[in-house]
């Protein structure tokens, strides 16, 4: 039984070998088709690759800092639990923190400000956003169309300003961005250092864009982050200011008095009255516009303290980084793409033709 199943795979294994054997000399038969097929590939691949235009990458790299961020021993204890190989949580409540700060600088709210954003091009100062419809020539289709003809994307311009239009071709470009052309990560979690590309067609429009969108970012950072203390600090500058006309009003209204009972009978004291009222005003608010003044200085090192640091590492630069496929490799992927698909159609040929004929 053993030896009749040894026989039955020995033949098994010959009836494959045989069938590769037939198969390879049916496509051998058709070689000069094959190799054509191969010529028009390698060529169709070179030209691809000549007259396809190159992607720029613009790589910039920051880390953000908060004094408060620290956490003091429960900091210290996180981090020795994450090297133990535990992963206990955190807060969770920042946005500005692991994938929420990634997802922050991919939302539309934040591409949308920053396409808003001015550049320089060609001496003529315009948005990113109008960069972007010249780059991909969207003008030329929209000729035709009144609706979009007449559209523009002013620098600074307010959200308030926009159309339907002017959302319908903001969300487009913000589809196109965020596709692919827009990556932002975090490569470790124990580092706070955030990377982010952006791919564009444009050279320009990649390098500026990507330091728009971290300035834009970093600047909703900051705002956020130091409101309240800002906040505070105005209140109190405001009330420091009130006060101090309210002392200048009443250092007047002593002088004013003391003015009016000069060589006054001294039997009519009753007349210095309203000197000795504007007196008590002027010591009173002496005291509170110190207290003020200490409170405003305080305020003002609460604020810096509380501002975060945003530190850029790494700048894109020019030139950028260039993803281009190479007119040697466009020939080698073309021609085995044509003699793969030539193949193929062959050994389904082959196939149907026995089909019908069994």
């Amino acid at each position: 039984m053993e030896n009749k199943t040894i026989e039955n795979d020995e033949i098994s294994l010959k009836e494959f070998l045989e069938t590769i054997r037939e198969w390879f000399t049916y496509l051998l038969s058709n070689w000069k088709i094959i190799l054509i097929a191969g010529f028009a590939g390698a060529l169709l691949g070179f030209i691809y690759s000549a007259v396809k235009k190159p992607t720029y990458i613009a790589t910039l790299s920051f880390a953000m800092e908060d004094e408060k961020s620290g956490g003091g021993g429960l900091g210290g204890a996180l981090g020795l639990a994450s090297t133990l190989g535990l992963d206990i949580g955190g807060s969770g409540g920042s946005i500005f923190t692991g994938a929420n700060l990634t997802e922050l600088f991919k939302s539309r709210t934040m591409v949308e400000q920053t396409l808003m954003s001015p550049v320089e091009v060609s001496g003529k100062s315009i948005s990113l956003a109008e960069m972007y419809i010249q780059n991909n020539e969207w003008r030329k289709s929209w000729e035709n169309n009144p609706r979009f003809k007449s559209i523009q994307f002013l620098p600074n311009m307010k959200r308030q300003d926009f159309t339907r239009v002017h959302d319908s071709i903001l969300g487009k470009i913000y589809e196109n961005l965020s596709k692919g052309d827009l990556n932002v990560d975090q490569k470790d979690k124990k580092i706070s250092i955030i990377n982010m590309q952006v791919s564009s067609k444009n050279e320009l429009f990649a390098k500026y864009f990507c330091e728009a969108l971290v300035r834009q970012v970093g600047k909703f950072y900051i705002d956020t982050k130091s409101k309240k203390a800002r906040i505070n600090m105005d209140i109190l500058e405001r009330q420091t200011d009130s006060i101090r006309g309210e002392l200048n009003g009443a250092i007047t209204g002593v002088a004013v008095a003391n003015d009016n009972t000069f060589n006054l009978n001294p039997a009519l004291n009753v007349r210095r009255t309203p000197s000795a009222k504007r007196q008590v005003d002027v010591q009173a608010n002496i005291a509170i516009l110190t207290e003020l003044v200490k409170q405003a200085e305080l305020a003002k090192v609460t604020l810096r303290r509380e501002t975060p640091l945003i530190q850029v590492i790494d700048r894109p630069i020019l030139p950028l980084k260039k993803d281009q496929l190479g007119k040697m490799k466009g020939m080698v992927i073309g021609s085995f793409l044509f003699v793969f698909i030539c193949a193929i159609f062959f050994i389904v040929k082959k196939y149907i033709k026995e089909a019908l004929n069994s």
